[in-house]
């Protein structure tokens, strides 16, 4: 059994100004030769990874060059998207393959949703304590 990594929660102002309390996890996304570390979004009711614009560029990723169209839904349904498969790390555990749907949006977090995410991870979240857990999922 491999040993779990805990994370706290992370206190961000929302557009109105509020203080909100979400889980974000620092990971370190690779495309190529390019890395860039994120602080991404862990969503449980989130179908799929999302990566916003401006990241896939950062990583060298070429929108032209990516032909699988993924669909959204939700408050990201009418943007168009495309299939991204990037290596992430999260703290020491080993690099995994991470497909996310690349938005043309930048006004969004990178959002770690159940495909595959939560597929390569098993996460626990401890309420009272607001922080989580994660560890790589046996193969």
């Amino acid at each position: 059994m491999l040993e779990g990594q805990r994370f706290c929660f992370t206190e961000r102002r929302n557009s109105s100004g509020r203080s909100v309390i979400m889980p974000y996890l620092p990971v370190i996304l690779s495309y190529g030769d390019r890395s860039v570390e994120v602080m991404a979004l862990l969503d449980t009711g989130a179908s799929v990874n999302v990566l916003p614009y401006e990241i896939g560029l950062q990583l060298g990723a070429v929108w032209e060059e990516q032909v699988v169209t993924i669909p959204l839904s939700g408050n990201l349904a009418s943007s168009e998207a495309r299939g991204l498969i990037v290596s992430g790390s999260v703290s020491s555990f080993s690099p995994v393959l991470l497909a996310f749907a690349w938005t043309q949006l930048n006004d969004v977090p990178v959002i770690l949703g159940q495909m595959n995410f939560f597929a390569e991870f098993k996460v626990c979240f401890y309420r009272y304590d607001l922080a989580f857990e994660i560890c790589p999922r046996e193969q």
